[in-house]
């Protein structure tokens, strides 16, 4: 074995999950966030104050067509502009047909459409099937089960409505008065541990962890190679640290939350060790620039993090089973 690839078991075999919350567990860290949790941050609201920390699902994100992901599409399947030219008609009455024709006004109607896009365009979180190691993904299911009718195993779905917790802020890009971290800077758990004594702050079984670099402010609107190139980020040796301190989940401003290029001879090694094995939630393309002004003008870096992914499941296989994504 190469001692790239002897680390990354060290760290594989210190940091799993796998049977923790027993064999058929597809939840991972999302475990930890209990209902006393799920209290405990609600304790945090003061203000009443809400942020949002996801992109617009527009046609102007920083998809390039990377790994085959495209920005989001919107069409239209019903229009306003239609709508006065007549073109619902037929969902008239006889009464309101009556009365369009004697008023010359138009009557009921509506605007829809339809929305396109890969799951992972734009912020989001990655669901615990969608990395693999050595044939398996978190808790030891097989990645056979990830098909194309959507995963029988880990898919997203099983965390809706369960993301609502402490959040923890790192502004590590304020803190250094830079607008971002450098490409390449690998985030150390001696970085977090000097951000978190400074602010006072500790981390708590069932937490979230917000890490901001500041790499979207810099992209933002000339994207380049944001998604998937070179990127400042967390280390694969922060996975112990991430591990031993119970966190359940990391979001970050970036494409893929560790560092890139990767710091050993492995694509995505954080990915292998923290998803795959911890089952940690990782969320990924989060806008944290709101969130950080209104931290530094208020002081507050503790919040109500509530982040519950969409109920997202595929369509049903031959044999009538419900399939998660």
């Amino acid at each position: 074995m190469s001692d790239d690839l002897a680390i990354l078991q060290s760290y594989i075999d210190r940091c799993s999950n796998w049977g923790r919350w027993g064999a058929d567990d597809q939840l991972g860290t999302i475990n930890l966030i209990t209902p006393e949790k799920v209290r405990e941050a609600a304790g945090l609201v003061k203000t009443g104050k809400t942020i949002s920390l996801t992109m617009p699902y527009d046609g102007h994100g920083p998809q390039t067509g990377h790994l085959g992901r495209s920005n989001p599409r919107l069409y239209q399947l019903a229009t306003g502009p239609g709508y006065l030219a007549g073109e619902q008609q037929d969902m008239e009455t006889s009464t309101l047909a009556e009365w369009r024709r004697s008023t010359g006004q138009p009557t009921a109607g509506y605007y829809d459409d339809v929305l396109v896009m890969p799951t992972q365009a734009g912020t989001q979180w990655d669901a615990l099937c969608h990395f693999f190691w050595r044939g398996q993904m978190y808790n030891g299911y097989s990645a056979a089960n990830a098909g194309a009718f959507g995963s029988r195993t880990n898919g997203v779905h099983n965390w809706t409505a369960r993301i609502v917790t402490r959040g923890v802020f790192v502004d590590l890009a304020a803190d250094r008065g830079v607008e971002s971290l450098e490409l390449g800077y690998a985030i150390t758990t001696d970085d977090l541990e000097e951000y978190l004594d400074a602010k006072g702050l500790e981390i708590r079984s069932g937490d979230a962890l917000l890490i901001r670099t500041g790499f979207m402010t810099a992209r933002r609107g000339c994207w380049g190679d944001y998604a998937g190139g070179p990127s400042p980020g967390l280390s694969l040796h922060t996975a112990p640290w991430l591990h031993d301190r119970d966190i359940a989940a990391v979001a970050t401003d970036t494409w893929g939350i560790e560092v890139l290029p990767s710091e050993i001879d492995c694509w995505e090694p954080l990915h292998i060790v923290c998803l795959v094995h911890t089952g940690l939630a990782f969320g990924e393309i989060f806008d944290l620039d709101t969130l950080s002004a209104d931290s530094r003008a208020d002081g507050v870096y503790e919040v109500m993090f509530a982040a519950s992914p969409l109920p997202l499941v595929s369509v049903v296989d031959l044999s009538g089973a419900g399939l998660g994504p």
